[in-house]
């Protein structure tokens, strides 16, 4: 809970799953190896450390140290802004006293999932059973519901892992030619594999783009944006769930009203 704090703190106080995640690494020093294994490696694609800190801004939420936006940008509280540093267990302790008052029964399902996790998780679950040709194409749905143009599933054989090409037009004006590979697995991708994509790409598009339903190493991040080499756009599972839900393509959102009620002993007692 304390580097995530620091971590986004460091990122001015808000940041995205994606950033704050990243920030976490590089303060608490966590190496690709250790950044790579899974949390349930047969049930989700989720590392151990994202369900971790998946866990630990639940419960800061609940505290009232963050707040998190339906956009998914998480930002300190005026409480959080103003905590250096955070008692760990006492957090837990506090946050599962309240459960038990509001919710019976609900603290034994506390150590399950974290609730951001779950239907992301399900989501996943689904596109790593989905054939490969399946995931393809869906993920030239995306594209053109994202704005490409022009999107065709090309893979075959000795294409250097190309599995798709297309065309983003803005405003337009301006267009960028793109060649896209998706890598339907668990686990992270290396940096070698993104070497590998970009010389698959050099002299046959503008832009690359790399779509897995797992994760990147810090390394495959850096890859990417390597100066003097093309660039490459990454999107990992996480990401593509959330465009997914975003685009409405297969997840359907229902917002559902609660009433929350709860007892006010001492105005009783003044009576």
């Amino acid at each position: 809970m304390n580097p995530l704090v620091q971590a986004i703190k460091s990122l001015g106080g808000s940041g995205t799953i994606e950033e704050i995640n990243n920030k976490v690494a590089e303060i608490a020093g966590l190496t690709d190896e250790q950044l790579a294994v899974l949390h349930n490696p047969e049930k989700s694609t989720a590392t151990e450390i994202e369900y971790k800190l998946g866990w630990s801004r639940t419960y800061l939420r609940k505290f009232g140290i963050l707040e998190n936006s339906s956009r998914g940008v998480w930002a300190l509280t005026p409480l959080g802004s103003k905590t250096d540093r955070i008692d760990e267990k006492e957090i837990v302790r506090v946050v599962r006293e309240q459960l038990k008052k509001t919710q019976e029964g609900f603290e034994s399902k506390l150590d399950e999932k974290p609730d951001e996790q779950t239907w992301r998780d399900t989501l996943l679950d689904v596109l790593l059973k989905m054939p490969a040709a399946a995931f393809e194409r869906l993920t030239q749905r995306v594209l053109r519901e994202s704005g490409f143009i022009q999107v065709e599933v090309t893979r075959r054989s000795g294409d250097g892992g190309i599995d798709g090409k297309g065309i983003l037009r803005l405003n337009g004006l301006l267009s960028f030619h793109v060649i896209f590979q998706c890598k339907k697995w668990q686990g992270a991708v290396s940096a070698a594999q993104v070497r590998d994509f970009r010389g698959a790409m050099v002299g046959r598009a503008d832009k690359g783009l790399l779509i897995t339903t797992g994760t990147f190493t810090k390394d495959a991040v850096k890859e990417a944006t390597r100066d003097g080499a093309p660039a490459i756009d990454l999107v990992d599972g996480e990401q593509f769930v959330n465009k997914l839900k975003e685009l409405g393509l297969g997840v359907n959102t229902r917002k559902v009203e609660v009433e929350e009620i709860s007892i006010d002993r001492e105005w009783f007692e003044g009576i």
